[in-house]
């Protein structure tokens, strides 16, 4: 906790710190023409937007009455650094989840290096977009795309899912909201660490609970007046936590009955396997 807390001080403070060294204008990459000056007849029909169509930032500081007007090159490098400062804040802040929250109780680098990838992915290229004026629209498109594909190849736990939808999730809202002021995009990236972060620390969620099917050998046990035997033998040979079991089809002649075994998980602990098939169809390979 006191590590996250260290990072995101240390790192909104360096953010901050390099947005307001480029956001004021630097000697020589700026000129300031009185307003009066551009409507005089050497300019007779100055347009600003026709300035900025050709790479020119112009600005009108209505409390001076000056236009500000940035070279090419300094909108360009503007432009660049602007992009950086967001794609550095939105790397960090899905940094923060997946090493954080994601990997210190999971522990598979697989899926580290799969978020991060997505998350860089997919702000570069909504920012770009944005740049473009393409539609929101377009935007959730690419979401439900996402949403849809779930990696064919092998089945995700809901965990990993979870995560991986935040993480588009926050970098839509990084690469979208790139004119939004810089505060309103930290607030809300913090918003979701915060809930994460209580989530993470419920009780409730430290109890989490799956299921095995077990094809069990002793049916000697299953009889209701022998449940705590049977709990402890399940408990003794699974190195399990049983919660509950519940008795399905017992097979007299290959002495063998079929138990739902409900037991809890340990804290960071992952049920994949369980997810790949279901009970029906693991009864009927069986």
């Amino acid at each position: 906790m006191k590590a996250i807390l260290r990072t995101l001080a240390v790192s909104f403070a360096l953010l901050f710190a390099v947005n307001a060294a480029y956001a004021q204008p630097q000697s020589g990459a700026v000129q300031l023409l009185p307003a009066e000056d551009l409507e005089s007849e050497e300019f007779p029909e100055f347009d600003p937007t026709i300035a900025q169509e050709n790479g020119y930032q112009v600005d009108l500081d209505e409390a001076t009455g000056e236009y500000k007007i940035r070279s090419s090159f300094s909108a360009v490098w503007a432009e660049i650094l602007r992009l950086l400062e967001r794609f550095l804040f939105n790397l960090l802040i899905s940094w923060i989840i997946v090493h954080f929250f994601y990997f210190r109780k999971n522990g598979r680098t697989d899926y580290y290096f799969t978020f991060l990838i997505f998350s860089s992915a997919m702000f570069l290229l909504l920012f770009v977009m944005n740049n473009l004026s393409l539609q929101i629209g377009f935007t959730l498109g690419l979401f439900a795309i996402f949403g849809m594909i779930r990696y064919r190849t092998e089945a995700v736990p809901v965990r990993e899912m979870t995560y991986l939808f935040i993480i588009i999730a926050l970098s839509v809202i990084n690469g979208v909201g790139a004119e939004m002021p810089i505060l309103e995009i930290v607030v809300a990236n913090v918003v979701v660490l915060l809930l994460i972060l209580a989530l993470e620390q419920s009780k409730i969620i430290r109890g989490r609970t799956s299921t095995k099917l077990v094809i069990y050998d002793r049916i000697d046990l299953v009889v209701p007046e022998k449940r705590a035997e049977l709990i402890e033998d399940l408990e003794k040979r699974a190195g399990l936590k049983v919660k509950s079991l519940e008795i399905g089809q017992i097979d007299f002649i290959r002495d063998c009955a079929w138990i739902k075994v409900t037991y809890f998980l340990a804290p960071g602990e992952e049920n994949a396997i369980d997810s790949l098939r279901r009970s029906k169809d693991f009864l009927e390979d069986r």
